[in-house]
C-alpha cells in the first residue's frame, strides 16, 4: 500500500513468554519519535466508529492494545504528494502496530472485533481544553471517499 505522505506504519514485535508478552509501542530513540505531549486511550464498543478529524499541530502515534480496529486517514492537504489518497490499517491484538498520523490527515477508526477496542494515543502535544487542536468531520460525510461497511467476499 502506498502510504499518505508523513504516514508510518511499524509492526511491533511482541515477545511472549510463559507470564504474558510485553511489546514497545514507542521509544525516545525511534527514528519516528518527535516529541512527548501526553499519553491516554480511547475505547470504541463493536461497530462503532470514531471520525473523522486532524489536528493542525500535533502528531499522533496511534496503537490498538486490546481488541481489534480499522484505522483509516484521508489527505486532504491541497499540497501534498499523496493529496486525496485513503489509507487503511486492521490493527491490533492480531496485528499489532504503530501508526504515525502527521498533521492535517484526517483520520479514524471503527471497532472491528466482538469486544471493545482500546486505542492508546501518544500524541506530540497535550490536550488544550480551552482551544482544542482539533477540527472534525461527520463520520459518514461525502467529503471523505471512504465507507466504513465491513468489505465482505
Amino acid at each position: 500500500m502506498k502510504l499518505i505522505d508523513g504516514v508510518i506504519a511499524k509492526k511491533l514485535k511482541v515477545i511472549p513468554d510463559e507470564r504474558g508478552r510485553l511489546a514497545e509501542i514507542l521509544r525516545a530513540d525511534d527514528p519516528e519519535f518527535k516529541k512527548f505531549g501526553q499519553v491516554y486511550f480511547t475505547t470504541a464498543y463493536p461497530g462503532v466508529v470514531k471520525a473523522w478529524h486532524y489536528h493542525k499541530i500535533q502528531t499522533d502515534y496511534f496503537s490498538c492494545i486490546k481488541g481489534m480496529t480499522k484505522l483509516a486517514m484521508y489527505d486532504s492537504r491541497k499540497d501534498s504528494p499523496t493529496f486525496g489518497l485513503i489509507n487503511e490499517f486492521i490493527i491490533g491484538e492480531h496485528n499489532p502496530m504503530l501508526v504515525v498520523i502527521p498533521p492535517n490527515v484526517y483520520h479514524g477508526f471503527k471497532a472491528i472485533g466482538e469486544s471493545e477496542s482500546v486505542m492508546l494515543n501518544i500524541p506530540t502535544e497535550p490536550y488544550n481544553h480551552q482551544t482544542p487542536d482539533e477540527y472534525r468531520l461527520d463520520a459518514h460525510t461525502k467529503e471523505i471517499p471512504y465507507d466504513w461497511a465491513r468489505k465482505d467476499g
